[in-house]
Parts: structure tokens; sequence; C-alpha cells
């Protein structure tokens, strides 16, 4: 006898695993994850409907314990752990999970905190009412049955599901390559929609969204984005905002406190509430005093109680944005159709759901037609026994046994078997003449039955009109406000500064070199002004009392802008430094921040004069330098140079419509003056046009000056000179000018620097630096108004200070 030889197959790992897990993915998408287009449900919630209402436990009567139903789906059904058949018998509970819940259950079935329900031990459950609905004629073969995993019963592979489930309660599932997210909705909606569709086969999506708004969420409250609802019912991919139902009550005392009744869909309650207090508890915004919540018996309420005089609108704005008090939910509709997953339109399921309805009533038609014929058939053989009944009674008399009686029958009076066996088996009591009269009336109901059920079989309106009769049945029975509230736009969520940050009046310096600190007011008034952190060369170049919700805009001399909020400068005692602007912003070796200006809104309607020392000007709106989303990291062009060697010389800022003439001063001593309207308003990165006609000369300083207003110069060789500016003639851009000083053949007079002094103002103190760091204090009431044509006086020995390099107005010591 040969030895059968072991099969073996070579394959490679590839494949065999290829082929495995497309197995486990097709079981998993199919018998696990997924619900069915059809009845909208899983194989695990199938089941549990299926056992329970097998085992009696349905809403009529008594609950029964948990952990037996768990056991008869486990045990018959569904071969997998108890407590995931637990969980999704809890979920089918759970009246914040479904639109309309298939299960009742006693005891802690779970809350919207994300507390687990009590162990199967401890609670009882019975199928719903209207679960009731969804297992309805059950037993009249409406549905395909398999057996079981063990061959030893029979389940449904779908349920007739007389309402429309998937839709409804919605479904959530992931599986290998697919998931699914399908939102609840209202039952009398989706049941218009389905009675619409069965008169208009062609019926748009518009028209089947004139019934069906959106989504209705057992949680009520507001769904934002129409558009996006149609996009998901079209293609079965969608987004929508969900916000929580809130409202501003006022307290007294000129407080107020927002009351959140109702929260998006499956947001943890517990997890918002401790999300609200975190805000509070970190000071994220100024303004929440206390966050509770107050839920109970009678419903959910979250209050969020505010401080004096605060802005609640803005507050809420904030929560919208940075809570799950305003969610996104992204549709992804997928189902199992026609043994598939598919992306599913509304039009789709509720198709779908319309075959599967004729195809449930046909089928109990076809029962009920069968059962009816087989009663007919028996109770004509009764009739035809009753009249005929001396010689039945004979026979059956005349017969050996019971079989042998039948067969008499048959053969004598040309009964079936089914009648003879029904004659046999006649009680005597119905033998009166009444039992005579019930069967003929019987016969008559069972003949316009027949007709009747034939006729629903023939006739596709008849199976209709017999349809939209019990839809409309379902639809009084389960009458449903809509929850959720639809608006059609998605509100645009924008929180306003000063609900963020707190308003609070700082100190902020800016330095020659740099560094740029806030400082709290009693941290500067504790410490002497002088020591404020800086290295003995440097000095402030800006220094002034800030709120936290101004806007600081740093002008270099290379034509770079650098942004800043004052609450996002850092927090520094007086005493310190700073952080370098270099840590979060590039600047080149020889760049420096000349110019400073706060502002208390970006939405400034003036604009700024900005020259530069090889002969350009412009002006630019405010507007153009609002800043953008890099302003962090990167500094914005505010004025495009020529050459290497170019540089900024005035930034001013003019607001609307200003007055005065425009003065320009060069290096070798020429001034020019124009009106201000010569000058264009061009963009942000443009070189702008020429402001003098300067030769080898190279311009100082451009400023707006009213005629009475005086000019104080500082040359190299430190001398200063104070000038009227009316001494300038009013002419025209881009000329030469006139001079303001007398040229000297051997070591003429260079202008270093000049700033204007307004004509009426006395007791100015001028501040001079050199080139060696020295500070040179000057009043102006000391000097004469010197003529256009004088070099002024000299006021600095450049020998022992050094060489002067600017000039500027004496600080005022700065009070707080």
């Amino acid at each position: 006898m040969a030895i059968e030889q072991p099969k073996i197959q070579e394959l490679t790992l590839e494949d065999v695993m290829g082929d495995r897990f497309g197995r486990y993915s097709k079981y998993i998408i199919q018998e696990r994850a997924l619900p069915d287009i059809r009845d909208g449900l899983k194989p695990v919630q199938r089941r549990i409907l299926y056992a329970m209402n097998q085992d009696g436990n349905t809403f009529d009567k008594a609950f029964r314990k948990s952990a037996k139903s768990v056991g008869n789906v486990m045990g018959n059904f569904h071969p997998h752990g108890d407590s995931s058949i637990y969980e999704a018998m809890v979920r089918l509970s759970q009246d914040w999970k479904l639109r309309e819940p298939l299960i009742e259950m006693h005891g802690n079935n779970g809350s919207m905190d994300g507390d687990p329900a009590a162990a199967m031990r401890y609670t009882e459950a019975r199928l719903s009412k209207i679960a009731g609905t969804m297992l309805q004629d059950i037993d009249k073969k409406t549905v395909d049955m398999v057996l079981n995993f063990d061959d030893t019963e029979y389940e449904p592979t779908v349920l007739p599901a007389r309402f429309p489930n998937l839709l409804v309660n919605g479904a959530t599932g992931i599986s290998a390559g697919y998931a699914t997210e399908i939102p609840p909705h209202n039952l009398s909606e989706v049941i218009d929609a389905i009675l619409y569709l069965m008169n208009h086969k062609r019926a748009s999506l518009a028209d089947l969204m004139d019934f069906v708004k959106g989504p209705d969420f057992p949680t009520g409250g507001i769904i934002q984005g129409l558009d996006g609802i149609r996009q998901a019912y079209e293609t079965g991919r969608g987004r929508i905002v969900v916000r929580s139902r809130t409202k501003i009550v006022p307290l007294k005392g000129n407080k107020s406190q927002i009351e959140v009744s109702e929260i998006p869909y499956e947001v943890n309650k517990a997890q918002l509430v401790k999300k609200l207090d975190e805000i509070r508890i970190m000071k994220k915004i100024e303004g929440i005093a206390e966050v509770r919540d107050e839920s109970d018996r009678q419903g959910l309420s979250i209050v969020i109680e505010l401080k004096r005089d605060v802005n609640a609108d803005g507050i809420l704005t904030y929560l919208f944005k940075n809570t799950d008090l305003q969610i996104t939910y992204n549709f992804n509709m997928v189902a199992i159709y026609h043994q598939r997953p598919e992306h599913v339109g509304l039009k789709t399921i509720l198709t779908a759901y319309l075959e599967h309805q004729r195809d449930v009533l046909t089928r109990r038609t076809q029962f009920n037609l069968k059962k009816a014929a087989d009663r007919q058939h028996i109770v004509e053989g009764l009739i035809k026994a009753m009249s005929i009944l001396d010689q039945v009674i004979k026979t059956i008399r005349g017969s050996k046994d019971k079989k042998n009686a039948k067969q008499n029958l048959v053969s004598q009076f040309d009964f079936s078997e089914i009648q003879a066996e029904a004659i046999v088996t006649m009680q005597l009591y119905r033998l009166t003449n009444t039992d005579v009269t019930q069967l003929e009336k019987e016969a008559a109901e069972l003949a316009a039955a027949i007709e009747h059920y034939q006729l629903i079989l023939h006739e596709p309106k008849e199976l209709d009109k017999v349809l939209r009769k019990e839809l409309k049945a379902i639809q009084k029975a389960y009458p449903t406000e809509r929850l959720t509230e639809i608006q059609t736009e998605i509100q645009e969520l924008k929180v306003k500064t000063e609900v963020v940050i707190p308003q609070e009046d700082v100190i902020v310096m800016i330095s020659h070199d740099g560094y740029i600190k806030r400082t709290s007011l009693r941290s500067y008034s504790a410490s002497d002004p002088d020591d404020n952190g800086l290295k003995d060369e440097d000095y402030p170049i800006y220094l002034a009392k800030n709120s936290t919700l101004d806007h600081l805009m740093m002008f270099t001399n290379l034509g770079h802008l650098i942004y800043r909020p004052v609450y996002e400068i850092s927090d520094a005692k007086w005493k310190d430094t700073g952080e370098h602007i270099s840590q979060t912003i590039g600047l080149a070796d020889n760049e420096r921040i000349t110019w400073v200006f706060d502002f208390a809104t970006l939405k400034e309607t003036g604009k700024f004069l900005i020259a530069t020392n090889d002969g350009y000007i412009k002006q630019t709106a405010f507007t153009d330098y609002v800043p953008g989303r890099t302003y962090k990291t990167r500094a914005s062009q505010f004025m495009r140079l020529k050459t290497a060697t170019s540089a900024v010389v005035t930034v001013k800022y003019l607001p609307s419509a200003p007055t005065g003439t425009l003065v320009l001063v060069t290096q070798h001593g020429y001034g020019l003056r124009y009106d201000l309207s010569e000058v264009p308003t061009i963009g942000a990165k443009a070189v702008g046009v020429k402001s003098m006609d300067l030769r080898d000369d190279l311009v100082v300083r451009a400023d707006v000056a009213q005629d009475n207003d005086l000019i104080a110069l500082i040359t190299q060789r430190g001398s200063f000179k104070k000038m009227k500016v009316s001494d300038i003639p009013v002419t025209s851009r881009a000329r030469r000018g006139v001079q303001v000083l007398r040229e000297l053949k051997n070591h003429p007079h260079r202008i270093v620097d000049d700033i204007l002094i307004a004509g009426q103002e006395t007791g100015v103190a001028l501040d001079v630096l050199t080139a060696r760091g020295k500070h040179h204090s000057i009043l102006s009431d000391d000097h004469p108004v010197s003529a256009r044509y004088s070099n002024g006086s000299f006021v600095i020995d450049t020998d022992t200070e050094g060489v002067p390099v600017s000039i500027q107005i004496h600080p005022v010591p700065l009070t707080v």
C-alpha cells in the first residue's frame, strides 16, 4: 500500500500574507464594522436585536438581566467576547448617541461624561417599542436566513427594518481601509423623503433635501454649513460645523454668565467642562470667574460665570474656537451595499431602503398568500365534509385506524391528504350548525384576502399603497420634533485680541543696539530709571508707556519693518536687558532700528513719509504695512534701496490730511522746500520718486514743517545753527534747493543731522550724540536764530568729545 505524500505548496510570503489579510479584511468589512444599507445595523447589533426578540425580551414584557441576553447572543450567534457584545448593547440604549434608541435599559448605561455602564450583571434590558418595528414580520420569511456559526440555528442576514434606521440612528465604525460616520436624522423627515421618492423616482437631491434638512442630533445643537450637508448627501463626504446652544444671561452688578444647554454630538461633557476650567485656571483669557456643570435629570446645563464688565460675546467666540463647544463634523457615509462597501449619498440610501421594503413587503405578502391558500384549502374540505357529514362519519367509523380513515376519505370522497387530516382531527363540538356558518364566513374572508394579496403581488402601485400606509403609521406612532437647528453659513470665528490679552499699561523700551523689553509699571517705579540694564554705550531710542493691546512698528535704516504687538514683547524686570531682536529676526551688521511708532489699532488711515539719503521719497498708506502671518520671524520690506550704500534717513507717520510743507536738508548744506502733495502715495516695496537734485550730495533728513517752525542743524565740526523754515523758499520737487550754510574753501561744514523745533516752543533742550558715545546738551533758547548763510556757532569740542552724529530733542523723563 502506497504511503500518501503530504501536500506541501511552495508559496511566497507576500502571496500568503496578501491572501490571508484580504480574507480578514473582507470579513471585518462585511461582518463587523460597517452597517448594512438596508437596516443600518452591524452584525453584532442585528444579532442582539434578533436574539432578544427570539427570547421574548420585548418592550411589552418585563426587563431581564443584560447578562442573560449577552449570553444568548454569544452562545447562539456571535462567537466573540462578551464585552464587545455588551458595549454594543449599551450603545443601542443611549439616547444621547441614538436618535431612536433600540434598547431600553434599567440601571447605569453610561453618561455623556464618558462614564462606562455598570457591569452587565447589574443592568436589565429589553427591546424598545420602536425596535419591534425593526423585527416586525421576521417570522414571515421576509428576509434571508443563514445558519449560525455552529449550524444549530438560523439567523437573519438583514432585519425587515420597517423604519429607515441607517439614517435615523446613524452609524460609526472603523474597518480595514474603510471608516464610516453617518449622523442621526429625524425619523419624520426621512419618512417624508421616502414617501416623496416613491411617487417621484427621478427626484433630485434638492427635492429630497426639502424634506431631509440635515442631521438631527439627539444632543441638539446648531449645525452651520448647508453646502457641507449638500455635498455629503451628494457624494457621501462633507464637512459641517456643530455648535453648542448657548445664551448670555445678565446678572446683578454688571456681571453675566454663559449658559450652555446643548453640546455637539459625541462630545464628552466632563472633558469639555474640564477644558473650560483649565482656560480659567491658566488665564488663557481674562474674565471667567467660575465654570459649573449643573446638569441634572431635567437636562444638560453648563454655566460659565463671567467677571464684571467683560466682553461676554468675545469670550464666547474664543471658547467656540478653542474648545469642543464647537466642533467640525465630517460626514463619511460608507455602508455595505450589494455586499460591497460604498460611499453612498442621501438618494442612494433612500432608494436602497425603498427596494428593501418592497422586497420585505413582497415576501410577507407571498407568505400570507400561501398561508391563506393553505387554510382556504382546509376550510373548503371541512365545508364539503359538513355537507356529507353522515357519510363521512360512517366511513371513519368503518375504518381500522386514523391512517385507514384518511385513505378512505381520500379515495371515496376525493379529499386531499391535508383535508383528510383536518377532518379526522376535527373535534366533535365543531359538528354544530354554528361552526358551519363560521367556516363559510372564514372561506369568504380568505377568498377576499387571497384576492388582495394577489393584487399586491401583481400591481406595484398596490404594493406601494400598503407600504405608504405602514410608513405613515410608523411616522404617526413615533412623532418627533427636530432637535438640531440648521444655519446656512459657517460663521467665521475672529477672536478679538482684547479678549485673549488682558489690557494693562506697561513700559516699553527699545535700544539703539536692538534690545527690546516690556516692564510692569511696578517694576519701573521701584527702580532707578537710568538703571535700565543696557550696556554703557547703548541707549534707548524708544521709551514709552503703552497698553498691552498697542501695536509697535519698528523701521530700520536699511528699509525693513519689524512689527510687534506689545503683549508679544518679552516681559522683563526694568533692570534686565531684555531680548535682542536678532533672537527672532535677523538684521544686517550695519542695520539699526531707528524709528518706532505705536498705534492703538491696525486700522489707521494715515500715511508714512519715507526718504532715503540718495534722494528718493514716497508716501505709503498705513494699510500697506499691516503685518502678515510671518511677522514673528521675518521683517517686511518698507522701502527698496537702490544701492549698497543707500539708507533710509526719514520715516514719519502723517495722520490724515496733514498740514505744512516738506523740508529736506543735505550734507553739503542745501535746503529744499515744496508741497507735500508733490510726493506720490505708492506701494510698500517701491523705490519712490526723486526728492532732490543731489549731484554728489546726500540727504540728511526730510520733515514736514509749518511756516513758523525752526530748523536746528549740527555739523561735523561741532557747529550748531538755528534758522527759520520760512528762509527756505517753497519751490518744487527734485530741485537743487538753496544753501543753508556758507560754503568754506578750507575744512567746510557738513551737516550730520537736523531737527525741527516748533516755532512757539521755548525752553527746548537738545541732545547731541557724538561718535565717542558722549551726549552734549544744548538749550535752544541760548542760541539766536541765524541767517541762511550763517554757519552757526561752535558748541562741541570735537577733539575731546568726538564728532557729532545725531541731534534730537532731549527726552523728557517718563512719569508713570
